[in-house]
C-alpha cells in the first residue's frame, strides 16, 4: 500500500463531496426510474399486449432487473465510487473491458438526456398550447417550430445549470419534483381506477407473443435508474448497507409505480380514445374525471419525472465520464470539478451540448432515443453482471456490506438476464430488434468511443497499472499487489 501512497504526490485524485441526505437519495432513486415514459407509453403498452399482457411484460422485466440489481446491490456498498459500472468492470477483468462497460453507460446516460428536453417541450405544449409559428423543419413527419425548440432548449440550460451549481442545488429540485411526481401519478392512477370502468382494459392480452415482447423491448429503458445509485454513492451520507437495500427497493417500487399507471390507462378511458389522445395519461384523466384541470396536473406530475429523470441521467452520464477522465480512460479536463461548487462541470457541459442538439430531432425522436438507451443499458448489465460473478471468485475476502443470496449462482441468473434483454434488441431476436435510427446512434456512438479509446491509449500509454488502479479506487479501496494486474 506504501506504492499507492507515493502515487498520490504524481497523481492527483479528486473526489466528490458528500452531501446527499437520505430523503434526497430516495427521492433521486424513485424519481431516477419514473421520469416520463409513463404519461407518453402507458396507453401504446396497453394498446400492444393488453392490460394483462402490459402488466406480465413489466413483472418480467422488473424480476430480471432484480436479478440484475443483486449484482448492483452487492457491488456498489463494497466499492463506492463515481463510475459505478466502470469500477465493477475494471475491477473485475482490466482495463479494455473497463473502458467498454463505462462507455456503454454513458451511450445510454446521454441518449436519455438528450430525449429529455423534447419530453418536457412536448409536455409544456400541452400546458399552454405553443403556437405552431416559425417553423424550422420537418422529421419523420413531425415539424419542429421555434417556440418548442425554444421551450426545449431551455429546459435544458435549466437543468445544466442546475448540476453545474452543485448537487445541492440539484438534490433540493430534484425531491421537490419527485413530490410533485408522486401527487401527480396517483392522483391519476386511484382516480382513473375508482372512476373508470372495468369494461375498458378489455381486451385482457392482445398481439399474443408479439404484443407482449413489443412491451418488454421498452420495459428496460423505462427502469433505468438504479444504476444511477452507483453512480451517485460516492456523494451520499448513508451507512453503506443501506445502499444495496435501495438499488433492490427502487426496482421494485418502480415496477408498482408503472403497474399502476397502466391499470390507470386501461381502466379511465376506451382505446380507441386512449390510443386518439395526444398525451394518453392526462387526456385519459381529464375524460375520466371530466376535468382538464386535472389532466394538467397529471402534466405537472409528468413534467416533475421529466425532471428527477433529467437529473438522474445528467448525474449518471456526468459521474461516469467524470469516473472515466480521473481514471485516464478519457481526457482529463471531463475530470475537473468546479473550484466553488464541487461539480464535474466539463463533463456536465458536455452532455448539455449533446442535450441541446437532441432539442433539434423534434417529438418522433423519442421512441429513438429510449430504444437505442435501452440497448446501451442492458450491455452495461451485462458487464456488471459478468463482473460481480468474476470477483466473488477473485476477491471472496472483499468487504461486502450487503451480500447478494445464491452467491455466484446470483451471478449466473444475473447474466442469463442480461443476455434475454439483449437479445430482444438484435436483429434476429423475437421482437426484431433495433430500428434503423436507433442503430445508426449506436454505429455513431461505437465509432466515436472507437476513436477516442485509440487516441486516449497513445496519449495517456505512460500511466503505470498501479497509478491508474489508485486514481480509479483511491487508496482506501485499492487492491493488494498481489491482485493488482490487468
Amino acid at each position: 500500500m506504501s506504492e499507492i501512497r507515493s502515487l498520490e504526490n504524481a497523481s492527483e485524485r479528486v473526489s466528490l463531496r458528500k452531501t446527499l441526505s437520505r430523503t434526497e437519495i430516495w427521492a433521486l432513486a424513485f424519481g431516477a426510474i419514473v421520469g416520463w415514459g409513463w404519461v407518453m407509453m402507458a396507453g401504446r403498452w396497453v394498446g400492444l399486449a393488453g392490460t394483462l399482457g402490459a402488466i406480465c411484460a413489466f413483472l418480467i422485466a422488473m424480476v430480471f432487473c432484480s436479478l440484475i440489481g443483486m449484482a448492483y446491490a452487492e457491488l456498489t456498498p463494497a466499492l463506492p465510487l463515481a463510475g459505478g459500472e466502470l469500477v465493477f468492470s475494471y475491477r473485475a477483468v482490466g482495463y479494455n473491458f473497463g473502458w467498454f462497460t463505462g462507455w456503454a453507460m454513458s451511450f445510454a446516460y446521454v441518449a436519455v438526456a438528450a430525449w429529455e428536453g423534447p419530453a418536457f417541450a412536448t409536455a409544456v405544449d400541452y400546458l399552454v398550447n405553443l403556437p405552431e409559428i416559425g417553423s424550422i423543419w420537418t422529421i419523420e413527419g413531425y415539424t419542429i417550430y421555434s417556440p418548442w425548440l425554444i421551450v426545449a432548449i431551455l429546459g435544458t440550460l435549466f437543468t445544466v445549470g442546475c448540476h453545474y451549481f452543485g448537487m445541492r442545488v440539484t438534490a433540493i429540485f430534484n425531491t421537490i419534483a419527485a413530490i410533485a411526481l408522486v401527487v401527480g401519478g396517483l392522483v391519476f392512477s386511484l382516480g382513473s381506477i375508482t372512476f373508470g370502468d372495468i369494461a375498458n382494459a378489455v381486451p385482457w392480452f392482445q398481439g399474443g407473443t408479439d404484443g407482449l415482447i413489443a412491451v418488454l423491448l421498452m420495459a428496460p429503458a423505462m427502469f433505468v435508474g438504479f444504476d444511477v445509485i452507483p453512480q451517485a454513492v460516492e456523494e451520499m451520507s448513508i451507512p453503506l448497507k443501506q445502499v444495496g437495500n435501495l438499488v433492490i427497493f427502487a426496482i421494485c417500487l418502480g415496477g408498482l409505480w408503472y403497474i399502476l399507471m397502466i391499470l390507470g390507462v386501461a381502466f379511465g378511458a376506451p382505446y380507441a380514445f386512449t390510443k386518439a389522445a395526444k398525451i394518453p395519461v392526462a387526456d385519459v384523466t381529464a375524460y375520466v374525471m371530466n376535468s382538464k384541470l386535472l389532466g394538467s396536473l397529471v402534466i405537472v406530475a409528468g413534467i416533475g419525472g421529466i425532471l428527477t429523470s433529467w437529473n438522474a441521467m445528467y448525474l449518471g452520464g456526468s459521474r461516469i465520464i467524470f469516473a472515466m477522465a480521473r481514471a485516464k480512460m478519457l481526457p482529463p479536463i471531463f475530470a475537473k470539478l468546479h473550484p466553488k461548487y464541487g461539480s464535474p462541470y466539463v463533463a456536465i457541459l458536455l452532455i448539455g451540448t449533446l442535450g441541446l442538439l437532441g432539442t433539434l430531432t423534434g417529438k418522433n425522436a423519442l421512441g429513438w432515443f429510449v430504444d437505442a438507451s435501452s440497448f446501451g443499458v442492458v450491455v452495461g448489465y451485462l458487464c456488471v453482471s459478468i463482473s460481480f460473478f468474476i470477483l466473488k471468485k477473485k476477491e471472496p475476502e472483499m468487504k461486502r456490506p450487503f451480500i447478494a443470496p445464491g452467491g455466484r449462482f446470483m451471478g449466473i441468473l444475473s447474466i442469463l438476464a442480461s443476455i434475454c434483454f439483449i437479445v430482444l434488441y438484435l436483429p434476429f431476436g423475437p421482437g426484431g430488434g433495433l430500428g434503423y435510427h436507433e442503430w445508426y446512434m449506436v454505429i455513431l456512438w461505437v465509432v466515436i468511443g472507437t476513436i477516442l479509446y485509440l487516441v486516449n491509449n497513445l496519449q495517456h500509454s505512460y500511466v503505470s497499472n498501479e497509478e491508474r488502479e489508485f486514481l480509479i479506487f483511491g487508496e482506501k479501496y485499492s487492491r493488494p499487489a498481489r491482485l493488482n494486474k490487468k
